[in-house]
Formats: C-alpha cells, structure tokens, sequence
C-alpha cells in the first residue's frame, strides 16, 4: 500500500517528504491477460485477489488462480487462445502443463527467461504505476483495491492504450 511517488515539488532547497502510515503487510496481486485479434480492438481481461496474512495461505495466485482466468477469458472471448506467456513458477508446473495439455482451445508459447519488454502486460502495470495508482497514499486495502479496479477498467476501455502496450514490445499482429 505504499504509493508509488510519480512527481512532488518543493521549495528550492527543501527535499520533500513523503510520510506513509500504515502496515505494509497486507497484499493484493492481480492477473491480467492482454488479448488481441487482428481487425478487432485489444481486450484486458484481470483478477485482482486480496491476501490475508494467516498461517498457511498463499501469498500469490495459484496455479488453479491463473487455470480459472484462462477458462473465463475463453468463455468471455469464445475463441481459441494462443498465450504468450512468461517463466513465472506458476505458469510452468506440472498442474498448469496437465491443464494446458487437455484444452485444445489452448496454445502456450514461453517467452525468454526474463524478458519483461515482450510482455505487453507489463505495460499495462507501468501505465497502472505511472497513472492512475502514482502520488496516491492509500487509507486501506479496500481503497488500494477500488483504485486499482478503476485504473484497470480505465486502461481496458481506452484500446489504443492497449495497442501501445503492444507496439513498445515490438510484436505485431499477423492477419490470417
């Protein structure tokens, strides 16, 4: 919850400071797909998912998490799917590959090792970071949780944003 810091001014001479309350613990991860077809606009499709601190819970999106996004993102698109996708843990297991193997709605492609600049989420998350959630101190998790949602639903109603997050990876779209 801590805000990320986009810009601040101050009088010459004076460092401005930025104070913070509250704990740090508390955590929301969010999932997104940024799906494309040629001669139609970008979609964004996300889940966010707020953690809770107790023994035992997962601190991240599970297998299965990543597994019900790819089944409603089917469903919301009625198309098959071809996933571009990076080497995180989760994506790479053994119960994701089972899954992927027994969809044939589904093709995965794995990026490089680390490649974040073929991904075109990551530029929906700069254009998150930068725009929508930058400069605010968030007065509870529920407060970070609507921003988030309302910079996510801002960024999938604008397709040329998501065109841009495409065209800085330098991929592009071949017709069929």
């Amino acid at each position: 919850m801590t805000p990320p810091t986009a810009r601040t001014w101050a009088r010459r001479g004076h460092t401005p400071v930025i104070r913070v309350r509250g704990r740090t613990s508390r955590q929301l991860s969010v999932a997104a797909l940024a799906c494309y077809r040629s001669g139609e606009r970008p979609r964004l499709i996300y889940r966010p998912r707020r953690h809770s601190h107790r023994r035992g819970d997962r601190r991240s999106f599970a297998w299965s998490d990543y597994r019900d996004l790819l089944i409603a993102a089917h469903r919301q698109l009625g198309a098959p799917i071809v996933l571009i996708w990076d080497n995180l843990g989760t994506h790479v297991c053994a119960d994701m590959r089972a899954f992927i193997d027994g969809q044939d709605w589904l093709t995965v492609f794995q990026l490089p090792a680390y490649a974040p600049e073929l991904n075109p989420v990551e530029g929906v998350w700069s254009l998150l970071r930068r725009g929508y959630t930058a400069n605010v101190a968030f007065t509870n998790p529920d407060h970070l949780i609507r921003t988030v949602r309302e910079g996510l639903r801002k960024i999938q109603y604008r397709p040329t944003l998501l065109d841009g997050c495409l065209a800085e990876t330098g991929l592009a779209l071949r017709p069929r």
